[in-house]
């Protein structure tokens, strides 16, 4: 017989979120994280990019908290050299080994299969095969898992609540920043002295994969560098439904 780990999470109820929502409406990211981890743990897992400011004030809240989460990332394979440095360093600050989620694909064998610079031509499919398919291994057999992404990083980001049910991976999506601003983000940073991609000096606020990612210009929306000249604004793990 399957242990409780293997058990099918049962989709909450619209009350349920509701309620939930509302008690979490002006709790702290500290309070959010400790009930998920209280209700969810050892089942939880934190993506955290490496790239992006708001999952290191999450994996900072995580270590001080001392929860039992799973830390992973993706290695699309076209991440920047200061992504893994500062997976390097998190992980000797932290003392935490972050797993690394990669595409059953190499990008050689993409290129053979679908063409070269996919990302290009077809960068839905290609975000699909480096970053959704590999997310669904990640949170296999897990009941929940803590997103670092916020209401004012863009228009399809606006309505995120701090829990809800993930229709994509099928399972509870925890958001303990939901309402936080940029700004709230970056004055943690400075007061915990939390580290952060060394990109961000440069211009880059959003950070993913190298062909897909350039600097943001004065007054242009926070991830306006991300797939750059295209109509596309995620990558498809933060929407409500598959690629």
């Amino acid at each position: 017989m399957a242990g409780p780990a293997a058990e099918v999470e049962l989709r909450p109820t619209e009350e349920e979120l509701a309620e939930l929502n509302q008690r979490f409406a002006q709790a702290s990211p500290e309070d959010v994280l400790r009930w998920a981890a209280d209700r969810f743990s050892p089942d939880l897992s934190l993506s955290c990019s490496f790239g992006g400011a708001s999952g290191m004030v999450l994996l900072d809240m995580v270590a001080k908290l001392k929860l039992q989460v799973e830390v992973f990332y993706l290695d699309t394979g076209l991440l920047f050299l200061e992504t893994y440095a500062l997976r390097d360093e998190a992980e000797r600050r932290y003392g935490i080994q972050p797993v690394a989620y990669r595409s059953s694909l190499s990008l050689v064998e993409q290129a053979e299969r679908h063409g070269d610079e996919l990302w290009l031509r077809d960068p839905d499919r290609c975000c699909y095969l480096r970053k959704v398919a590999p997310t669904e291994r990640a949170l296999r057999g897990k009941r929940a898992w803590i997103s670092g992404i916020r209401r004012d990083q863009s228009s399809t980001r606006a309505t995120v609540p701090h829990v809800g049910w993930d229709e994509t991976f099928e399972l509870w999506k925890v958001s303990p920043l939901a309402d936080w601003t940029e700004d709230d983000v970056w004055s943690y940073i400075r007061e915990h002295d939390v580290p952060v991609n060394k990109l961000h000096d440069d211009g880059y606020p959003s950070i993913g994969c190298m062909p897909c990612t350039r600097p943001v210009m004065p007054g242009e929306d926070l991830r306006a560098g991300r797939w750059s000249g295209t109509a596309k604004v995620e990558c498809g793990l933060h929407l409500p439904v598959k690629r």
